[in-house]
């Protein structure tokens, strides 16, 4: 699984640490992280939250990644911005009972994490913590398991429902500001990684267009 990791302007200084912690939990079972910033260096080109979702819109439709770890000072407005896009599912995940469940029950392909909520000692083993469950177990298998066929059934009459009430993705980028979407695609190994993962080359054209890549 190709897993994408962004950070919104106010916590770029603690994407080394998350970034760690993401490693360390999901390498050993063999995906793949891919860190498209902001980073903590100086001059890191600066992602709002709105850039935030958008960022990870273009990501997972355009299939350059599978999940997508985000968020911001509460993860409230990152979790917002993802979801006003389609293809996208984000939970608001603070601790390892909200990753278990939102991965079990809701069976997403995004998080949002309050990286600047619990921020004292123990806050990368929350991190770690919280990444273990996310992924240990795969995602959609129900909990409890009484509730497994209920669950799953739910899941599939949402996906339903969004395919509805959603258009098409690469209609929405012809739409949107476009000194927003450039900013969000700005980041300094986001056409190195983009394009060397993308799948969907209709979505992959579109950004080439956008980015005059």
């Amino acid at each position: 699984m190709k897993i994408a990791l962004i950070n919104e302007n106010s916590q770029n200084a603690k994407n080394p640490m998350i970034e760690e912690e993401l490693r360390r939990v999901v390498e050993p079972m063999g995906h793949t992280v891919f860190n498209y910033g902001m980073y903590a260096a100086e001059g890191s080109a600066p992602l709002t939250y709105v850039q935030n979702g958008i960022l990870a819109a273009v990501l997972l439709n355009g299939g350059a990644a599978d999940y997508v770890v985000t968020g911001c000072g509460t993860g409230e407005g990152a979790m917002l911005a993802l979801n006003s896009f389609p293809g996208v599912i984000c939970g608001h995940v603070e601790d390892p009972l909200d990753a278990y469940t939102f991965a079990q029950i809701n069976d997403g392909n995004a998080v949002a994490m309050p990286f600047a909520l619990k921020n004292g000692w123990g806050q990368e083993l929350n991190l770690r913590y919280t990444f273990e469950k996310l992924f240990s177990e795969g995602s959609g298998n129900g909990y409890p398991k009484e509730r497994v066929v209920p669950e799953q059934r739910n899941k599939k009459i949402l996906d339903g429902v969004r395919a509805v009430t959603y258009r098409p993705f690469a209609d929405i980028l012809d739409d949107l500001d476009p000194e927003l979407l450039k900013g969000a695609l700005a980041g300094e190994h986001f056409q190195e990684y983009f394009f060397a993962n993308a799948t969907n080359q209709e979505v992959a054209n579109k950004v080439r267009q956008i980015i005059g890549a």
